[in-house]
């Protein structure tokens, strides 16, 4: 009777199979080498072999160049890749990593072929990211040795790997490629299977619904990818991103996500199937939302739908002049932009002690900049002394601009839109800055709706370069025109969208947050697992739910509410476990405890 895994010592893994020698097989295939390692790469096609090992001597030369690795050590680091085309060649490896195509057909193949061929104790893993690994493992002569091995590309930088286990995957097993993995110098993170892992299931959501955004036409590529850039701190756009990883695989990707979870989040957008159907897959096809200069090139060239440079074919009106409404930290940033580029600005609240304590905030901000040599004193003070505080609102009966920052209640707005109705002069452009309200709301409380736009700044408004326009059905193209030239005057990235709940960016962002918050819920991932996984495998600046507790969970389950009444969605529904927190009053960071404790200032 053969002694089960979970029972039996493994040998250390010292010679590793790749089976699969595209670019991400190839890629772990370095970092193997890199890492001292023996690794036999396998791949049916003789082409493929040999660019692999093209690919890592001029990978391997980079390295050198940017002192990453000495000559010495690519030189041994070399003769330990050796290709092959016949599976037969893994008979003596320790560990077998799986990187074929996203097919069961194709993946159940491999691991029947290596049932036969490999010693009872080989670790087999899968790379799968959108596959079931149970099943897979199911198929398999030994199902105890089989679990997933989830690198992400490009292997060698991403410091990320998936460690995935099955009902059936020994602990040993589990062990020996955690163990690796922290050899190679990766962080590993153990998740249990289902589609997507942590990383990639909450970010093909979020890729999809950004392909739904731009196919429904209610924002250009362009502004979209912006949009997430700026807004997010991301370093790439969802749909650049989608060209990268490939618009097929992202479509395998969310088919199997959908199929288990049948959230309708998950359920490809119509656009990812035509692309792929028409094989515009992306950089790899030299065309995918983007057209780039040649398939595998990630220079993006002009095509019909870039939009065209140049000034505003409307003209705008004139703004010299910019009432700030609001005393609160958005109120105070925006008002420190404006008077940066040298308009004249009236920051009014509703008592002049609050309008006081706001330009004082803005002394503080400008006093850092010049101990930071941003700027200098004289110039801090003279942008101080743009700014006019104000008990009244009626100090915007000559500005040109009044922009509301006030609190995110639409009874409030709305009134404060009235007083602005009645105090400002004819022309004047009337903006709000809300994030999650409809504008339309806010026109139809004066009687020029035609002069009311969205101005979302995001916080801190000094520090970040996005401004999302939002127009209404009832604003006018010269309004539009004005702002947009207005934001660049003021150096900020304008991108436009309609007026619907959470425009682009937190459209995009609170699902993803919201379905992290599920994860944990369910007791799939721990949140220091599903933060690391994030930031290391999707290169996010802070982990989802770090980024909850500075945004604050009350806030962040009101913008949840909003999309959910909007789009009616059920995948939209906060998770209860928000709701909860914010029902005990742990609202993060501002009360020393959200997901996690903080301790007190």
């Amino acid at each position: 009777m053969a002694t089960p895994l979970s029972d039996t010592p493994l040998s250390p893994i010292k010679t590793v199979a790749v089976v699969g020698l595209g670019t991400m097989g190839t890629g772990i295939a370095e970092v193997l080498v890199r890492a001292g390692l023996d690794v036999i790469g396998i791949d049916i096609s003789e082409a493929a072999a040999a660019q692999a090992v093209s690919a890592l001597e001029a990978s391997t030369a980079r390295a050198v160049r940017r002192e990453r690795l000495s000559e010495q050590e690519r030189a041994d680091a070399l003769p330990r890749f050796r290709t092959f085309t016949d599976l037969a060649a893994a008979a003596d490896a320790d560990l077998v990593i799986e990187v074929t195509p996203e097919s069961y057909e194709i993946k159940q193949q491999v691991f029947r072929a290596l049932d036969g061929i490999v010693r009872p104790d080989t670790i087999l893993a899968t790379g799968t990211n959108a596959l079931s690994v149970t099943r897979l493992a199911a198929d398999s002569a030994r199902p105890e040795r089989v679990l997933g091995l989830h690198f992400f590309n490009p292997a060698p930088a991403m410091k990320l790997v998936e460690v995935v286990s099955s009902v059936l995957t020994a602990p040993t097993a589990v062990s020996a490629v955690t163990n690796l993995a922290l050899d190679l110098g990766k962080e590993p993170v153990a998740v249990g299977d289902r589609p997507g892992f942590v990383a990639d299931g909450l970010l093909f959501g979020y890729l999809n619904q950004a392909a739904a955004m731009y196919e429904a036409k209610y924002a250009s590529r362009e502004d979209i990818d912006a949009a997430m850039k700026l807004g997010c701190g991301l370093p790439m756009g969802p749909l650049a991103l989608l060209d990268l990883i490939g618009v097929d695989t992202a479509r395998t990707v969310l088919e199997a996500m959908y199929a288990e979870s049948r959230d309708r989040l998950h359920a490809p957008a119509p656009i990812l199937k035509q692309l792929s159907e028409a094989g515009l897959t992306g950089r790899k096809s030299g065309r995918g939302f983007y057209s780039y200069e040649a398939p595998g090139s990630a220079t993006v060239v002009r095509d019909a739908l870039t939009p065209l440079s140049g000034g505003p074919e409307v003209p705008g009106r004139t703004v010299r002049s910019v009432g700030v409404a609001g005393s609160g930290t958005m109120a105070s940033g925006i008002a420190e932009v404006f008077a940066k580029a040298g308009y004249e600005v009236v920051l009014a609240a509703r008592t002049e002690e609050k309008a006081q304590a706001a330009k004082a905030r803005i002394g503080k901000s400008l006093a850092r900049s010049v101990d930071k040599g941003r700027m200098t004193a004289e110039a801090a003070a003279s942008t101080l002394d743009l700014i006019v505080p104000a008990g009244s609102y009626d100090a915007f009966a000559d500005v040109d601009l009044a922009l509301e920052a006030v609190a995110e209640d639409l009874e409030v707005k709305q009134q404060l839109f009235g007083v602005f109705n009645k105090v400002c002069k004819p022309g004047a452009i009337l903006a709000t800055t809300t994030s999650s309200l409809p504008v339309v709301a806010c026109a139809r409380a004066t009687s020029r709706p035609q002069d009311v736009i969205g101005m979302h700044f995001f916080n801190p408004a000094p520090a970040m370069k996005l401004v999302e326009v939002v127009r209404t059905v009832l604003t006018t193209d010269d309004v539009h025109a004005t702002v947009r030239e207005l934001c660049g005057k003021i150096r900020k990235h304008p991108v436009d969208c309609g007026d619907r709940a959470g425009f682009i960016v937190n459209a995009l962002l609170f699902p993803y947050l919201n379905n992290a918050i599920k994860m944990v819920q369910e007791h799939y991932a721990t949140l220091d697992d599903i933060d690391a996984a994030m930031k290391l495998g999707g290169g996010y600046p802070m982990g989802p739910f770090e980024l909850l507790d500075v945004v604050g969970l009350d806030v962040s389950l009101a913008i949840e509410k909003v999309l959910h009444r909007e789009f009616r969605d059920p995948g939209l529904a906060p998770a209860p476990l928000l709701e909860h927190l914010v029902a005990a009053g742990c609202l993060g960071r501002k009360t020393g405890r959200g997901f996690r404790e903080y301790a007190r200032r």
